[in-house]
């Protein structure tokens, strides 16, 4: 497994959806993962810092497994099929771990609000890779990360 942190949310020229931006924490693996709208908007806030008097749902359930005295330990990213990317959250209470089936948008933010480290599957990482079959260079999309500004992020 390779632990990633969120490199950035933005906006997909193309589709005008959300994309997800994961680098490899010590190695220059990326992975994107392109997110629906509210997902992106509950990201969104907890990057710049919002908050609202009441909690939203990611907040609800990190709220919800600390009271009951379990540990968010991680979120996997552990598959990708075609095209959809699957997630569990890995849970650990009184010394025993629980895996709970995500959608990895969810378990990112989870993460993000329990401050737990993101998980990659090497696997994913070199189905990703091979969902380009040569179409795009792996060293242009580490140069357009490395271009990337604040004002290419766009609100969501």
């Amino acid at each position: 497994m390779i632990e990633m942190q969120l490199q950035g949310l933005t906006l997909d020229p193309i589709t005008n959806m959300p994309v997800i931006v994961l680098k490899g924490k010590n190695c220059d693996d990326i992975l994107s993962i392109w997110i629906g709208i509210f997902e992106a908007n509950a990201l969104s806030m907890k990057i710049e810092n919002v908050y609202i008097p009441r909690p939203m749902t990611h907040d609800l359930l990190v709220n919800l497994i600390e009271d009951l005295d379990a540990k968010i330990s991680r979120i996997i990213i552990n598959d990708l099929k075609e095209n959809t990317y699957y997630a569990v959250i890995q849970l650990e209470k009184d010394g025993n771990i629980f895996e709970i089936d995500s959608r990895p948008s969810d378990a990112i933010n989870i993460a993000l609000r329990a401050n737990a480290p993101i998980f990659v599957e090497e696997k994913v990482l070199q189905k990703y890779k091979d969902g380009f079959n040569g179409k795009v260079d792996e060293n242009d999309i580490k140069e357009w990360l490395q271009s990337l500004k604040p004002e290419d992020f766009k609100e969501i």
